[in-house]
């Protein structure tokens, strides 16, 4: 039986924020304009000239002492030439101190590629400016460093003392791993805003004290409503509704602007976040044991989950009892801990939760057009991967937000912030295309040193031809081997679809990533009918497809099918040639480009394993599901079956504990 015990691929290895600070510094792409080519040189400094010849795409690299310069046509004129060789010597020492700085944000993992490198392709961020551009940061000690958290002062008269020690505990452990915790009053500060009701002719200005933007969480406690809060509850809701529809006309306020007209009547953390698109409320309280049983049917799990979410009005609830802690948040996650794993609760879960917020992937980030979804073959072998796993149960029906928030308030919050979904489901599945090349899918190491350096990437991670084809340094069983990267596409479930009963017209959409990223809607769908928007999975679905197509391409060759659902197989589950990874990885949510580097990592780690044949691969996202990418849709459809019919494959956490248990850390 082929296992592979190996997990947290970035191991011990630290993040380095030089490149970025210092990028910025000196390449603020913004700061010049691009009216002609001619320049002055008088004013400006080595660092200004490179800028400005780069703006208007010239590419300068230094090979030991010798300038290399590449442009488009008629951009170097005479006196930029003349100024090239009086400044040559300064232009070298610039790109080498670029070079070294570059070089040390780019650390090579165990995979030989550098997580700047890897964010940047799986993000497609190629072709753009590193200005503005976060490493993707995946270690939780370096998540820590980064974050501010706060505590509400608990309501007078709290008596629940397993839930203040628990916080207290907490609160110095978040320091020890180096979280910044601010007290209250400096987390704060007055805010004031203006509620108009012009037909009962209410003008007021209201001031109360809030949490500041930059805080990352606001920790609290649950805070049951009174009977009086209830009734101003009421009150609020019933305004907010006669102010949103007869004055606004259902146009869209910010999340902000919702909280501040409706939530004036109650006494929950929400009430008091400058923007609850940066700030995440958590609450602490006790466990529910319904919840956390590994016993309970999974779409009660969802409702309850749901419910006790909107009920605190949260993002995160920690559940605390004599022995046990848990974590929930809209993964649904039922991850449980004993109290003395208090510090693996807090680094492997609780901190990564706060660091990468759950956010769908918005629209502004692809180009946008559309296919025809009947004749693709691989929408047509979606839909019946879907169909075909109908029988599994692994896909439970979403809900529609309405459904599960009641108030109009919280649900217009929920819509802003889940980027317009009406509703919202667990699990997908995706065909991969196969990988497509233009040219040599592989080249040799004397062609490599003669491919052009690729703007805001190691030179000595990924280079270009003259055509523009992209090409990477792999390491693979111990051996550099220089191969292209090819354009990656892929047929996905939307957000929110029935993935087991999938529509062609309206259901399954087309991703790309190339030089950024694109999306493909089926023509003729009426877009303002049909809430038709990518899943939250998409970096995950792409880091996969070209993983496979660098690491293992065998698997994806002819297409490969994906599937995520919100559960995990048991050990025993495995066969021959299949093989398992990601267990000890950090619980960080979907929606993230730092989920796809892991899965990135996941499969990358295979390469240096010498393996013959790879059947199927399980990348295991804690508290969060599992990742499943096969070479064969029927052996993946299959494989899945025999699983649930043995009870050896099911959603919830039921078998999380046997991967914990079985599948080493490093």
């Amino acid at each position: 039986m082929n296992k592979i015990q190996q997990n947290s691929p970035f191991g011990q290895y630290a993040l380095f924020y030089t490149f970025e600070s210092f990028y910025k510094k000196y390449l603020n792409f913004h700061k010049f304009s691009l009216r002609s080519n001619l320049i002055d040189f008088e004013t400006m400094n080595v660092s200004e000239f490179v800028v400005k010849l780069t703006q208007q795409g010239v590419q300068l690299w230094a090979d030991n002492d010798k300038l290399n310069v590449r442009s488009p046509k008629g951009v170097i004129t005479p006196e930029i030439q003349a100024e090239l060789a009086t400044r040559k010597l300064e232009i070298l020492a610039f790109l080498q101190e670029i070079d070294t700085v570059t070089k040390s944000a780019s650390i090579p993992l165990r995979e030989g590629l550098s997580l700047q490198t890897i964010g940047r392709l799986i993000g497609g961020f190629t072709g753009e400016s590193a200005v503005g551009y976060q490493l993707p940061i995946i270690n939780p000690q370096v998540m820590a460093q980064n974050l501010n958290v706060t505590f509400r002062p608990l309501p007078s008269g709290y008596k629940n003392e397993s839930i203040i020690k628990f916080r207290q505990e907490l609160a110095i452990k978040l320091k020890n791993y180096g979280v910044r915790v601010l007290s209250w009053q400096e987390a704060t500060t007055d805010f004031f805003y203006d509620v108009k009701l012009p037909i009962i002719n209410w003008n007021q200005r209201l001031k109360m004290r809030g949490i500041r933007s930059e805080i990352d969480a606001v920790i609290d406690v649950e805070r049951p409503n009174s009977l009086i809060v209830n009734l101003g509850i009421f009150v609020a809701e019933n305004l907010y509704s006669f102010y949103s529809y007869w004055l606004l006309q259902n146009r869209e306020l910010s999340v902000m602007k919702i909280a501040k007209l409706s939530s004036w009547a109650e006494d929950h953390a929400a009430k008091y976040v400058e923007n609850p698109t940066n700030t995440q409320v958590i609450i602490i309280t006790e466990i529910d044991n319904k919840f956390v049983d590994p016993q309970l049917p999974y779409q009660t799990k969802i409702n309850i989950g749901i419910n006790t979410l909107v009920k605190t009005f949260s993002e995160i609830v920690i559940g605390v009892s004599s022995d046990k802690i848990s974590i929930l948040n809209m993964n649904l996650s039922d991850s449980t801990f004993a109290k003395n794993e208090i510090d693996r609760f807090i680094l492997k879960s609780l901190i990564p939760k706060i660091f990468v917020p759950i956010a769908p992937l918005l629209l502004n980030r692809f180009e946008v057009g559309d296919y025809n979804s009947y004749a693709s073959e691989y929408a047509a072998k979606l839909v019946k991967l879907g169909q075909d796993l109908a029988s599994t149960g692994l896909f439970p029906p979403g809900f529609k937000l309405a459904e599960v928030i009641k108030r109009k308030s919280h649900r217009d919050i929920v819509n802003v912030i889940v980027n317009g979904r009406t509703g919202v489901s667990y699990g997908f599945v995706a065909y991969a295309e196969p990988p497509n090349y233009v040219g040599a899918s592989e080249i040799t190491a004397n062609e490599w040193e003669q491919l052009l350096p690729i703007e805001g990437f190691s030179r000595d991670e990924i280079r270009q031809n003259e055509q523009g084809r992209r090409y990477i340094k792999t390491l693979i069983a111990g051996e550099y081997l220089f191969k292209q990267i090819p354009d990656i596409w892929l047929v996905s479930s939307r957000s929110g679809s029935n993935k087991t009963d999938l529509h062609l017209e309206t259901d399954v959409i087309r991703i790309g990533l190339k030089d950024k990223l694109y999306l493909q809607l089926p023509q003729g769908v009426e877009r303002q009918g049909v809430d038709i928007k990518p899943s939250y999975d998409i970096y995950v679905m792409l880091a996969m497809s070209l993983a496979a197509a660098l690491y293992t391409p065998e698997l994806i060759k002819n297409g490969a099918p994906i599937v995520h659902f919100h559960g995990y197989p048991a050990f025993d589950w495995f066969e021959g040639n299949e093989y398992c990874v990601g267990v000890h990885n950090p619980s960080v949510p979907c929606g993230t480009y730092e989920s796809g580097v892991l899965n990135f990592l996941g499969i990358s780690s295979l390469a240096n394993q010498q393996l013959e044949t790879i059947n199927l691969i399980s990348l295991v996202e804690p508290d969060h599901g599992t990742n499943f990418i096969a070479h064969d849709g029927e052996y993946l459809v299959e494989r899945l079956k025999a699983g649930c019919a043995g009870g050896q494959v099911e959603l919830g956490g039921k078998h999380f504990a046997s991967l914990k248990a079985n599948v080493g850390e490093e």
